[in-house]
């Protein structure tokens, strides 16, 4: 695919969301992750996160498919509150390099009839134990469908805009294909209408010479994370350094800390040279383009409380280990001196 959002939108419609239907998801992440569910035509509905992965937290999607819907009586489908349209799918995003649960996730969706579309744009190479299954798997192969995008900053980058769909499913791997080709099922016999996805071929190439390199750039990555982990270990405990459950290896698309005054240290690390990110300062629920959505604060406040918190700290490959101790030193001084 072109892009990461057209894989997640495309994987939607393929895996049979239709206008109409509602998607379940989380507030914090990408706004791609919503736009690829309303342009696929659908409503989507929100979920809170768990507090120490950030992922999505499968009792608050028990509580919301028992409380928060209704069944229909002739389709048996269970039916949103608040927007009052079937519910047909659920969107976990696999946030920061690290996979959602998914066990409890999957078995859910079983029970309730919803399509699995992995969000793994983050989650190149990642890795969870399925207890069911007594055996790890890679992110984007539990699902009915995943999404990846190899946007330059990824674990996996391009050199532009490029995404992909991983599935199991052949119904929705051919969906997949004629709806990033114009809905051509042979040249100029158009079975759908489409639209022009295709992945460029310079960024293919690119994307295939750097594909062997992808397991040892995501063991540096997880170096990296230890070696953050050893120098912040002696801090007095003002962050929240990246929870790693048992049954999870991450890949550490990026190393995010919590702290309470996080844009005041990030100014203090900016004027020392020290670049960083947020990922991410506005939860989706509370964003202007959702401002008729009828969200207010508070819905979910466990994603408005990692907003208000989170900073990426510098994370690559090729990152240094005394790179590491300038970026924890000064960050323990700003912590020392407030």
């Amino acid at each position: 695919m072109n892009s990461g959002t057209d894989a997640l939108r495309f994987a939607l419609v393929a895996a049979g969301v239709r206008p109409g239907d509602a998607v379940v998801t989380v507030p914090f992440s990408f706004v791609a992750t919503t736009e690829a569910i309303s342009q696929a035509g659908a409503e989507f509905d929100f979920v809170d996160i768990d507090p120490r992965t950030y992922t999505m937290d499968p009792e608050k999607l028990s509580a919301y498919l028992d409380a928060g819907c209704t069944r229909n009586g002739q389709t048996r489908r269970v039916v949103s509150k608040r927007t009052g349209s079937p519910v047909t799918a659920v969107l976990p995003v696999h946030l920061y390099g690290q996979m959602a649960n998914m066990d409890p996730i999957l078995e859910l969706a079983a029970q309730y009839d919803l399509a699995v579309i992995e969000d793994a744009c983050q989650a190149h190479g990642a890795e969870y134990f399925s207890k069911k299954e007594n055996r790890w798997r890679r992110a984007g192969s539990m699902g009915t469908a995943a999404a990846f995008s190899f946007y330059p900053s990824k674990n996996l980058g391009a050199c532009g805009e490029a995404g992909a769909v991983t599935t199991d499913d052949e119904k929705v791997a051919q969906g997949c294909r004629l709806l990033r080709d114009h809905g051509q099922s042979a040249k100029y016999v158009h079975a759908v209408e489409g639209y022009n996805g295709r992945l460029d071929a310079i960024q293919a190439g690119v994307l295939h010479m750097k594909l062997r390199h992808l397991a040892k750039w995501n063991d540096q990555r997880r170096d990296n994370a230890n070696r953050y982990d050893e120098l912040f270990a002696a801090s007095d405990g003002a962050l929240t350094l990246p929870y790693v459950p048992a049954g999870s290896r991450p890949v550490h698309h990026l190393y995010v800390v919590g702290v309470a005054n996080r844009d005041g240290l990030r100014a203090e690390l900016a004027s020392e040279g020290i670049e960083t990110g947020i990922h991410y300062p506005i939860p989706l629920h509370l964003l202007e383009a959702y401002a008729t959505q009828a969200f207010r604060p508070g819905d979910f406040p466990v994603a408005e409380h990692a907003a208000a918190r989170v900073l990426s700290l510098p994370m690559f490959p090729e990152l240094l280990p005394e790179q590491q101790v300038i970026v924890t030193e000064a960050i323990q001084s700003e912590r020392t001196c407030r």
